[in-house]
C-alpha cells in the first residue's frame, strides 16, 4: 500500500484528507522532530491493526467469552497484560471493486465503513439514483472509496425516512468483526474501548471502600470499567453535562450490569461550587481535547485556535477536580491527542498551581512524556508511529495529604 501524500508548506501540514495548521505541532516537533509527527499524522489515516474489547467480568470470564466468540467463527486473541483485554485482528486494505452507482457519506459514516461498518441511512449525504439491490460504491465527502455494498433501500426512501440499513456493506479498505450486531453485546458481555482507554482503569487502582468522581464520563467506558474492577462495590459518581449524554451513560451502565454508579447531569467545572460537599478519593479527568489521536480519520481539518480553545477549556476543570480530591487522593488525566498543549501544559498546571504530584503509574506501555521539569518521565504517551494504539496521553497525580 503506497504512503500517502505529504504537503508541508509553511501554514499547513497536508496528508491524504487530513489538513492541519503547522503551528498545532510545533511544540511536539521541538521534541520529537517534524519527520516523526508526519508519520504520526500517516498513521492516523489507517485503524489500528488489533480492534480491542474488554470483557466485562462481572459477567463472564475471558475464556467464557473467547469460546462463545469462537462458536460463531470470530477468532479473539488474550491481551498479554491486560487481565480482561481481548482483541480482534483488523484485515486489509482491500481494493474496493467498481459499480454502477455511488453514495456520498458524511465523515463519520465514512470512517466506519472504512473498517467494515454496514452503512445506515442517517450517514448518506447524497447519492446517485439507487434502486433496492443495486450495487453501490460508498465514497467519503472527499471522493475515497471506503467501501461497496447492496443496497437495501431506494435512495428517495434513505433521505426521506434518515434511518434504518441502507447499504449492506460487502467489502470495505479494511475489515473488523461487526462486534454491535453481535448478541454478546446485546448480553453485555464486553465493551469495545480502545487500549489506551483500558489502561486508564487500571492505572487509577480503585478500592471497593472509595468514592470515585468520572467528571466528563460519557459514553461511560471508564465509568463503568472501574465498577467492574470494584465487584459493583463502592460508589462511582458519573457526571457530564448534557441529558443525552448521560442517558448514554445510563444505557451501557445498565448492558454491563452495573449497580454502583451514581449518574449526575452537571457542569463539571463547577462541581466545587454547586456540590461543595462532594469529596472524591479518586478522580477521573478525561475531558473533551482536539481528538487528534482517534483513529482512522479519512477528513480533517483543524487549526492552532482549535486547539488554544480546548486547551482553556480542559483548564476550567482543574479547580473543581483539585478543590473536590481528598488529600491524598488520586487524580488520573487522560486524553485523546498528543498536542504538548493538551497534555503536558496541563500536568503543569496540576502541579505548580493546584499543587499535586505527579507520581508512577501501574502500568507504562507507552513512551515517556516531554519537557524537562522533572516529572515527565513518569507521563504515558502513545504516539502511533512506534505503538499500533490511537494517540493518547495518561498522566497520574496525588493530592498532598
Amino acid at each position: 500500500m503506497a504512503l500517502p501524500s505529504t504537503e508541508r508548506d509553511e501554514e499547513w501540514l497536508k496528508i491524504e484528507g487530513l489538513v492541519y495548521q503547522h503551528r498545532i505541532f510545533r511544540s511536539l516537533a521541538g521534541f520529537i522532530g517534524w519527520e516523526r509527527v508526519e508519520k504520526i499524522v500517516r498513521k492516523l489515516t489507517v485503524p489500528v491493526k488489533r480492534y480491542y474489547v474488554r470483557v466485562n467480568t462481572l459477567k463472564t470470564t475471558r475464556e467464557e467469552l473467547m469460546e462463545r466468540l469462537a462458536e460463531r467463527g470470530l477468532k479473539a486473541y488474550p491481551d498479554p497484560l491486560l487481565p480482561d483485554a481481548i482483541y480482534f485482528e483488523v484485515k486489509g486494505p482491500y481494493k474496493i471493486p467498481s459499480a454502477p452507482k455511488k453514495v456520498i457519506v458524511d465523515k463519520f459514516a465514512a470512517e466506519s465503513v472504512y473498517q467494515g461498518a454496514d452503512l445506515y441511512a442517517p450517514g448518506v449525504m447524497r447519492g446517485d439514483p439507487i434502486r433496492r439491490g443495486d450495487e453501490v460504491i460508498i465514497l467519503s465527502p472527499t471522493g475515497k472509496p471506503v467501501g461497496y455494498g447492496i443496497a437495501k433501500m431506494d435512495i428517495h426512501e434513505i433521505l426521506a425516512k434518515r434511518r434504518g440499513l441502507a447499504v449492506k456493506v460487502l467489502v470495505s479498505v479494511f475489515r473488523a468483526p461487526k462486534i454491535r450486531e453481535l448478541k454478546e453485546y446485546e448480553e453485555g458481555l464486553f465493551y469495545d474501548q480502545s487500549y489506551p482507554a483500558m489502561l486508564v482503569s487500571h492505572i487509577l487502582e480503585p478500592q471497593p471502600s472509595e468514592i470515585i468522581v468520572d467528571l466528563c464520563a460519557s459514553p461511560g467506558g471508564k465509568a463503568t470499567h472501574v465498577a467492574q474492577l470494584i465487584r459493583n462495590e463502592g460508589l462511582i459518581l458519573a457526571i457530564d453535562r448534557s441529558t443525552p449524554k448521560v442517558l448514554k451513560i445510563k444505557e451501557n451502565a445498565r448492558r454491563l450490569g452495573i449497580t454502583n454508579i451514581k449518574f449526575l447531569v452537571s457542569d463539571s467545572r463547577y462541581l466545587h461550587l454547586n456540590y461543595p460537599a462532594l469529596k472524591a478519593d479518586r478522580i477521573l479527568l478525561d475531558p473533551p481535547c482536539s481528538s487528534l489521536g482517534v483513529r482512522p480519520k479519512i477528513m480533517d481539518r483543524k487549526e492552532y485556535k482549535d486547539i488554544i480553545s480546548v486547551m482553556k477549556y480542559q483548564q476550567q476543570f482543574l479547580e473543581a477536580a483539585t478543590r473536590i480530591l481528598k488529600p491524598g487522593g488520586t487524580l488520573v488525566y487522560s486524553t485523546c491527542t498528543f498536542t504538548v498543549e493538551e497534555n503536558e501544559a496541563i500536568v503543569s498546571l496540576l502541579v505548580e498551581k493546584y499543587g499535586l504530584k505527579v507520581v508512577e503509574q501501574k502500568y507504562f506501555l507507552g513512551e515517556e512524556g516531554l519537557g524537562e521539569k522533572g516529572w515527565e518521565n513518569l507521563l504515558q504517551r502513545f504516539h502511533p508511529d512506534r505503538i499500533d494504539t490511537p494517540g493518547f496521553f495518561i498522566a497520574k497525580l496525588e493530592k498532598k495529604a
